[in-house]
């Protein structure tokens, strides 16, 4: 009886693009998986965005430091994926807009499969959110500063931020670039977020 060949699954974690420091830190495993069809055949090319689920899992955030939720705003949301449609069509390299909204950049590689395939990586509002949050460990509150990147983090819980609104798209290489852009911006100058 003859074997069927199994594809290994080569799994490169999504990652937070520290755009500030241009750097891009991934770290890649590999995971046995059945041979399967393209999965990615279904996924839109953009605007994949749960508002709910992005909205919630920046107030979970909030809350735990005492910050007023915010409100999901369609226009930054269509800023965001406007931005996010942009980096996926040219470059797919994470970058900020430079426009007047704070914002937040994550990039997500794809999966890469042992025969050559590639295919988008499932990833949820929470994990983008949290690849954010998750920077507090490099945020000393007593002397507001950072120790490595933790810009989006500060972003996320910034006091006086009241809005959000999101955009994801997958680029022609099956990475995914998510966009969260915050009105008024976070991150000023000697300021403390909360």
């Amino acid at each position: 009886m003859m074997k069927t060949p199994r594809l290994h699954r080569l799994t490169t974690a999504s990652c937070t693009a520290a755009v500030l420091l241009g750097l891009a830190a991934c770290v890649q495993a590999t995971a046995p998986s059945a041979a399967g069809g393209d999965s990615s055949a279904s996924l839109p090319t953009g605007g994949s965005v749960d508002a709910a689920a992005m909205l919630a899992a920046h107030n979970s955030w909030r809350a735990k430091y005492g910050v007023p939720p915010l409100q999901w705003s369609a226009k930054l949301a269509d800023v965001a994926q406007h931005w996010a449609d942009h980096l996926a069509s040219t470059s797919c390299t994470p970058g900020h807009s430079g426009n007047q909204y704070g914002e937040n950049v994550y990039w997500g590689s794809p999966v890469q499969w042992s025969n050559g395939r590639s295919e988008v990586s499932p990833t949820s509002a929470q994990t983008v959110v949290d690849s954010w949050g998750n920077e507090v460990e490099y945020y000393d509150y007593s002397d507001n500063s950072c120790h490595a990147t933790c810009g989006h983090y500060t972003q996320v819980v910034w006091k006086d931020t009241k809005e959000v609104g999101c955009g994801m798209a997958v680029c022609g290489n099956k990475a995914q670039i998510w966009i969260c852009s915050y009105d008024p911006p976070g991150n000023a100058v000697g300021k403390k977020p909360y």
